[in-house]
């Protein structure tokens, strides 16, 4: 009964960024309330698969630790990029193939992190930040094209939900603060429905029970941008994995070596696979969890399985996940305006340390967050070069994380000229 409770409170802590991310992509790409309830199922029940496949070890994935996987809001804002550019097939063509990548270089990419250190990968979750914050604000206004854009009862809705989660987040602790953001958007919902602005035919047509369909929004297409994006999306999301795993290790006691690292990758890998075929979207370890962990002092793998057993049961019964759908717009923004902040904040964050350590460091993020904000808010500047050059330039958050990653090799890889007179000056010394 312990355990199960225990399981409970995971996947309480984890349901918000379990759903909001279907949520706020779906609703981005403006499909229907049926598209919408199926991608919330398959997302719930693919995130109990994939975490599943991380808990299990043996000698192909899983690391053997108890992480939760979880939908990476990295991924969000590219996403709605290429839903826009190319459709929703794209998405999902570009997470297949970004998957594949994951499994074929994770005996490799413990050599390859060398490449994202924290002034790369604090500058390309910076940029994600930024680049969603336009998406929270026209939510909050009721959603792009509304009629009722701007209207003081949405604004009423927005404002009041984050208004909750701000005051939940500052004057609880522990576990009421964690899942903040979900009480939040249930509280800002039920005050939304009290004044008869939620619409519950939704949960009234959907069924109790669905079965698992493959490419449910049609045969994946390819493009090479899109696919770029997502393996870098990828790359970023293994770099936050990484902290997780040793995190958790610390935790466990448990020393982790290469090939537990390459497991953990590869678990990710097939699980951001079996995200392409079914619809789902990558994951990434949640950190969430693992304050959960540290805070009830309960790091057991068999908790953590069994929550990817609810999570499965979850994505199985669509009326479950309708209940989602029908959070007014204008509440998810108020909380989408809190979460993305917390992205920005935690790039900020990873970022603070780097800069007062180098110039070299500031100049990279200036360029990189300068370039991929610039991109993003003028995209056709690049409009007029060759396609082949426009793979790296047409997103925004492809420009500035090639960037970051370019600089860093220019700065911190290349040897220098003092680099090679220090160099000539212990050879002589000799």
């Amino acid at each position: 009964m312990k355990t199960t409770a225990l399981a409970i409170q995971h996947l309480l802590a984890m349901y918000a960024g379990a759903i909001l991310v279907p949520l706020i992509v779906g609703g981005a790409l403006g499909l229907n309330s049926e598209q919408l309830t199926h991608l919330v199922a398959i997302d719930i029940l693919m995130c109990g698969v994939a975490t599943i496949l991380q808990v299990v070890r043996n000698r192909f994935f899983g690391i053997g630790l108890p992480v939760v996987l979880g939908c990476t809001f990295t991924a969000v804002g590219p996403m709605i990029a290429i839903g826009g550019q190319y459709g929703v097939s794209a998405i999902y063509g570009s997470i297949l193939l970004s998957g594949l990548f994951v499994i074929l270089i994770s005996r490799f990419f413990g050599k390859l992190v060398r490449f994202f250190p924290p002034v790369v990968t604090g500058t390309v979750v910076t940029i994600i930040g930024i680049t969603l914050i336009p998406v929270a604000i026209n939510n909050m206004g009721g959603g792009q094209g509304a009629e009722d854009f701007g209207s003081p009862a949405n604004l009423a809705l927005s404002f009041g939900t984050l208004l909750f989660i701000i005051l939940l987040y500052r004057f609880t602790k522990g576990f009421m603060r964690s899942i903040a953001i979900l009480a939040g958007i249930i509280g800002g919902t039920l005050v939304a429905a009290l004044f008869g602005r939620v619409d519950f035919s939704a949960v009234r047509e959907s069924g109790f029970f669905h079965m698992v369909e493959p490419f449910y929004f049609g045969t994946p297409t390819f493009h090479w941008s899109a696919i770029l994006t997502m393996i870098l999306v990828a790359m970023v999301s293994l770099v936050e994995s990484t902290g997780v795993y040793f995190a958790l290790s610390e935790m466990t006691e448990k020393k982790l070596n290469e090939q537990d690292l390459a497991s953990g990758y590869r678990a990710e890998g097939i699980a951001i696979l079996f995200g392409g075929v079914f619809n789902a979207f990558p994951y990434t370890a949640f950190s969430q969890n693992v304050g959960l962990m540290h805070m009830t002092g309960v790091k057991s793998r068999r908790v953590i399985f069994i929550m990817g057993g609810m999570l499965i049961v979850l994505g199985f019964i669509p009326k479950i996940a309708a209940f989602t759908t029908i959070i007014p717009t204008a509440v998810l923004g108020g909380a989408m305006i809190a979460m993305f902040g917390m992205v920005i904040s935690q790039g900020i964050k990873m970022l603070s340390r780097v800069i007062s350590e180098s110039h070299d460091n500031s100049m990279i993020v200036a360029c990189s967050v300068g370039m991929g904000l610039g991109v993003t808010v003028v995209p056709e500047l690049f409009a007029k070069l060759p396609e082949s050059i426009q793979i790296l330039t047409s997103n925004g958050i492809v420009a500035g994380s090639v960037t970051a990653i370019v600089l860093n090799i220019v700065f911190h890889m290349l040897p220098t000229r003092k680099t090679k007179e220090v160099h000539l000056l212990h050879e002589k010394s000799a």
